[in-house]
């Protein structure tokens, strides 16, 4: 029994050491594999780093290849869009200059650069002499400056209608019925009377006008000027002068008050027989859609109208209106505010009629029936009144004035 304890005893003592050698080989392997699986961690580690910074480094040329294309297609577009703009300009895409003849001495700067900036709207015209774009002699300008023989006028480029819509054409039936429509002409004064739905000039929106369309009919006549203007919707008498001495004689006549116009209207309701005279000052006002309306005001511009009747019916009066004054719709106001608003007047009629009787779809039956002026005699356009012969024109209604006046039941004087 002993001898067997004493034999386990000797056995496992004899174990013993190869078992610890067998741990000590297992614990050192262990030891050396820690650093092995940390060098792998580690290599992984650098691995994915620089695999994350070639994907950061491929994103960025990616972004940076995105941009510069981006960039082309930008400069592409940025050239496109200069270079058609450069085409739509009228005055080759750089600023000219402009010396002052015989032709254009004592002009208005704004009616200059009008003639000479074919189709330029009117609204542009005013807007380049207020940035200051406009120079005379170097100097700032304003609309109402008067130039002088031998100024040099600096014109900047300026976008044209004409030019973006092509030259302007006149159709036959316009050409034929502004033939029919020359209430005198000379050698100094045109006198036509202009159709309803016709503006005077182009402008905004209006590629062809009145002045327009004279000068494209007579092309011979190297100065065609408006000695001033009627509403696109009012049809009557208007004067165009054929040379610069008689414009400038004609624009005296209107500042002296010797020019007498007389206009033809059909209004709504009864006029009142004591309603001679309307005296309301008149005040451009512009509205947030941008139309442009004139109301009665204290503080605007004093304006008078005499008025008298020529026939009436049971809605409507045929009425006779002498302006003393000259404000912009005058006529077309005064009536309203009279609270007798003109037939076919959609801007001003608002809410003063209830029933329109019939006449909703009729034109404006405003018209410009007279003129007075005194007409120079031949090389005497700056004669005195005394030796200038008085004109007395006068503009016949069309069918469509006598159309709707049979309409209303009223007489065509």
């Amino acid at each position: 029994m002993s001898e067997r304890n004493s034999s386990r005893r000797k056995h496992s003592k004899g174990k013993k050491p190869k078992q610890a050698h067998e741990a000590s080989r297992s614990a050192q392997g262990r030891r050396n594999a820690a650093p092995a699986k940390k060098g792998e961690r580690v290599r992984s580690e650098s691995k994915r780093q620089a695999a994350k910074g070639e994907s950061r480094s491929a994103k960025s040329d990616a972004r940076a290849k995105a941009l510069k294309a981006a960039s082309s297609v930008e400069t592409t577009e940025r050239s496109t869009a200069t270079q058609a703009t450069s085409e739509a300009k009228p005055n080759g895409g750089g600023v000219r200059f402009e010396t002052i003849t015989e032709k254009n001495e004592h002009q208005r700067i704004d009616n200059f650069l009008l003639s000479v900036c074919k189709g330029v709207p009117k609204s542009k015209i005013y807007r380049v002499i207020r940035k200051g774009d406009v120079r005379i002699n170097k100097k700032r300008c304003k609309p109402e400056t008067k130039l002088v023989l031998g100024d040099l006028v600096r014109v900047p480029p300026m976008f044209s209608t004409k030019d973006a819509k092509g030259p302007v054409t006149v159709s036959d039936s316009l050409n034929s019925a502004l033939d029919k429509a020359v209430l005198y002409e000379d050698d100094r004064v045109l006198a036509i009377n202009k159709p309803s739905g016709l503006a005077v000039h182009g402008g905004s929106g209006v590629n062809l006008g009145l002045i327009e369309a004279l000068r494209t009919r007579y092309p011979a006549h190297q100065f065609l000027e408006l000695v001033h203007r009627l509403d696109r919707d009012t049809s009557g008498v208007v004067l165009i002068a054929k040379s610069r001495p008689a414009l400038r004689a004609l624009h005296a006549q209107f500042r002296d008050d010797t020019v007498n116009k007389t206009y033809h209207l059909a209004v709504f309701g009864k006029w009142p027989k004591h309603r001679v005279l309307v005296d309301a000052p008149l005040r451009k006002n512009e509205l947030q859609s941008g139309e442009r309306m004139v109301v009665v005001a204290s503080d605007g511009k004093p304006s008078q109208t005499k008025f008298s009747i020529l026939d009436r019916s049971e809605h409507f009066t045929l009425v006779e209106a002498k302006p003393i004054t000259g404000r912009t719709h005058q006529i077309r106001v005064h009536a309203a505010c009279s609270k007798h608003p003109i037939v076919g007047d959609a801007k001003y009629i608002q809410n003063l009629v209830d029933d329109l009787h019939g006449m909703d779809k009729a034109r404006l039956m405003l018209h410009a029936r007279e003129i007075e002026f005194y007409l120079p005699e031949a090389g005497e356009q700056g004669a005195t009144n005394n030796k200038m012969k008085r004109m007395s024109l006068k503009a016949p209604y069309d069918k469509r004035y006598i159309e709707a006046l049979e309409l209303m039941g009223l007489r065509s004087s």
